[in-house]
């Protein structure tokens, strides 16, 4: 039963969002940065090996996480970090963040969207920066 209300409600906040994208900015960025993000992911994810996937919310989890990632690169150099972000605020400040191979805003948290994704990325482990609960994911 909460499953089922956590996705309808989950697809009801995707479709606000993106009703309000006209008149806030922070919406628009949310809505536009997902546009095309399939595409973007299967454009690369032929390149995927040993994928570890790093998940913040925002810029103030990332910059948690960021220590955790530089020592996994260090330790590890093979391994690949695929870093996503759900906020606006943590993906365009740190889209080019070198310490990642590939950077994405999480797709909306529906089961459909968290299938194809972990499927396309194959990560070996996944690691959700401080609080972020994501029931799909």
């Amino acid at each position: 039963m909460i499953y089922r209300l956590y996705n309808f409600i989950i697809r009801i906040y995707g479709l606000m969002i993106r009703w309000m994208a006209p008149f806030n900015t922070k919406a628009d960025k949310w809505r536009k940065g997902r546009q095309h993000i399939w595409k973007e992911i299967e454009a690369v994810c032929d390149q995927f090996h040993h994928v570890i996937w790093v998940h913040a919310a925002s810029l103030g989890e990332f910059e948690q996480g960021r220590p955790v990632i530089e020592e996994i690169k260090k330790r590890q150099p093979d391994i690949q970090i695929i870093l996503t972000f759900f906020s606006p605020s943590g993906y365009e400040i740190r889209q080019n963040y070198p310490g990642a191979d590939y950077i994405f805003y999480l797709p909306l948290d529906t089961s459909e969207n968290a299938e194809k994704f972990i499927g396309k990325i194959q990560p070996k482990l996944a690691i959700f920066i401080k609080y972020d609960f994501w029931f799909n994911y």
